[in-house]
């Protein structure tokens, strides 16, 4: 690591110390790999991995997650299934006339009666009665449930994005203060070099991330999502 003329207010030497930007990106790596997908084929895929470092020394917070999305892809789903299930096995948009069945046997809401060793129907005789199919319009209930669930998660998630979106409407000025700031990887610190109105006092990680999401808008934040020692990385 070369020098960089800046000097560590804990330790007083310049050799190991290194701008908080580069160090965030140097621990930033994409990752590609070869997996198999669900239909046993070969896919490549990329992933970011993450230090413990970098991720202290992130200059936002992290988006909320959207694990709910999960339940509304199984609800989209059931929605889907149930109504062609229902539409099929109801028939619900068949309109079928009155008439003959194909073998010139009036058929009106029942069925000729067939006299014994005979194989032509007795149409003297009365309708009998024939139970009516299913229309399976449990399954229509079923699916509309379904889509309302749909309709709840694409709700919640629209929220939760807008919301952080405008959390972190501050982003910009966080990311000066952020662009400002050096880190010792001797001492674990970071401090602020020639920015007015901050000293160049060693600072915690959780320290520095607290000083910069609070010139963001976002303080409230670095109290939730605890910046983490790098140790563990």
């Amino acid at each position: 690591m070369s020098r960089t003329g800046t000097t560590c207010p804990g330790c007083d030497r310049d050799d190991r110390v290194q701008a908080v930007p580069a160090v965030y990106l140097a621990g930033r790596d994409a990752v590609t790999s070869r997996e198999r997908n669900r239909d046993g084929d070969m896919r490549t895929v990329t992933r970011t991995v993450t230090t413990g470092l970098s991720d202290a020394l992130a200059p936002v917070p992290r988006p909320p997650t959207y694990g709910i999305g999960v339940l509304g892809v199984l609800a989209a789903f059931v929605s889907l299934a149930t109504f062609i299930g229902g539409a099929q096995a109801g028939h619900w948009f068949e309109d079928e006339p009155a008439g003959a069945d194909g073998d010139g046997v009036p058929r009106v809401g029942g069925v000729y009666l067939v006299p014994d060793g005979s194989t032509v129907p007795d149409y003297s005789q009365p309708l009998g009665s024939a139970a009516s199919p299913p229309d399976f319009a449990y399954l229509g209930l079923i699916s509309a449930a379904a889509l309302l669930a749909v309709v709840l998660v694409a709700v919640v998630v629209h929220c939760r994005r807008t919301a952080f979106v405008r959390l972190t409407r501050g982003r910009h000025r966080a990311e000066e203060l952020w662009s400002r700031g050096w880190y010792c990887h001797r001492c674990g610190t970071a401090h602020f070099a020639g920015v007015p109105g901050e000293d160049r006092a060693p600072l915690t990680l959780q320290r520095f991330r607290e000083r910069v999401w609070e010139h963001g808008g976002y303080g409230d934040l670095a109290a939730e999502q605890r910046a983490v020692d790098p140790g563990r990385s």
